[in-house]
């Protein structure tokens, strides 16, 4: 990963943003997360990140099914709701984030947490990582990326726009380093939600 970083392709991030485990060109826009929010689901969760339905739809369902253990719970329904309250961009990758957290708060288990990591590559081939709305519009690609917890391994991709192989490994690469932030929030998050209980 840190030798796929020390690539000569130029890393920018968005303003505001907070350094992620790999230096300044792995950032990630604030978390926010709130759980338990309502009071007839088993779990629930708001999940924040910055300020085409069937598919996205599809892709958030794979993504669960390849990480919830439901053979321990044979005959059983998960139904995971995912309210848009807005749109700041990355949002495939928000509404990953939230679903996780959901599953987690539900008690659902699964052999690992999951994450949504979105890249977004300009016309001069600057990687934009957690890319607003206004960011992913400009770019020239943008490739979203679902990580396991456990080895970062790959466990869903879509892309739009045109991309190199190099790129392509360099956005891996970004989003594996971008995770560990976003699973360093999740244990933070858990562990501010459980020590109130």
């Amino acid at each position: 990963v840190e030798g796929a970083m020390q690539t000569d392709a130029k890393i920018r991030t968005a303003g505001g943003t907070e350094p992620g485990p790999q230096g300044p060109g792995c950032s990630l826009r604030h978390f926010a997360c709130e759980q338990n929010l309502l009071s007839r689901p088993d779990g629930s969760a708001s999940f924040l990140q910055g300020v085409a339905e069937k598919s996205r739809e599809r892709l958030i369902r794979n993504t669960c099914e390849a990480v919830v253990l439901g053979t321990l719970h044979p005959r059983t329904s998960i139904t995971i709701v995912l309210q848009v309250v807005s749109d700041a961009g990355s949002l495939l990758a928000c509404c990953l984030n939230a679903a996780c957290i959901a599953l987690v708060d539900a008690g659902v288990p699964m052999r690992a947490l999951f994450c949504g990591v979105t890249c977004a590559l300009d016309s001069d081939g600057t990687l934009v990582l957690d890319p607003t709305a206004k960011q992913e519009k400009e770019a020239r690609a943008v490739l979203t990326f679902a990580l396991d917890s456990v080895d970062q391994k790959l466990l869903m991709s879509t892309t739009k726009g045109l991309y190199s192989d190099a790129e392509l490994q360099q956005c891996l690469a970004a989003a594996q380093a971008a995770s560990q932030h976003v699973f360093r929030f999740y244990r933070e998050s858990l562990q501010r939600r459980y020590s109130k209980s």
